[in-house]
C-alpha cells in the first residue's frame, strides 16, 4: 500500500495552442485560465511526515516562479515542470500531479 498527502494550489495564467485543431481555432490566441494543480506525494509514514501547510507553501513558492505567462504549456508540461521542482527536495517518492484550465478539463501525471 502507497501513502500519500495532497494539497492544491492555483494560479492565472495566459497561455496559448498554436496547434490548435481549427474546430478550436480560437484557443491559438492567448487566453487566460486559472490553473488549479492538486499534488500527491507519498509518505513513509502516517504522522505527517511531510506537513500539509509546508509543502502547499512549497508548491505556491513554485508556482509564484511561473512567469504569468505559460506560453505554448500545456497542462501536462506544467505537470512536468511541478514534478522536477519536487523530486529535487522530496526525492525517490511516488508524486501524482492532477492540472486543470479552470477546473474543467485537465491532465493526471503520475511519477
Amino acid at each position: 500500500m502507497t501513502n500519500y498527502i495532497w494539497v492544491t494550489a492555483e494560479k492565472d495564467l495566459l497561455h496559448k495552442y498554436p496547434n490548435a485543431p481549427r474546430a478550436v481555432s480560437f484557443l491559438r490566441n492567448e487566453h487566460r485560465h486559472n490553473f488549479k494543480f492538486k499534488v500527491y506525494i507519498e509518505v513513509k509514514h502516517n504522522d505527517r511526515e511531510i506537513e500539509f501547510i509546508l509543502f502547499q507553501r512549497f508548491i505556491k513558492g513554485l508556482l509564484f516562479k511561473m512567469e504569468k505567462d505559460a506560453g505554448n504549456n500545456s497542462c501536462e508540461m506544467m505537470a512536468d515542470y511541478l514534478y522536477e521542482q519536487i523530486k529535487e527536495r522530496y526525492p525517490k517518492r511516488k508524486i501524482i500531479i492532477e492540472v486543470s484550465e479552470d477546473g474543467e478539463n485537465g491532465c493526471i501525471k503520475k511519477y
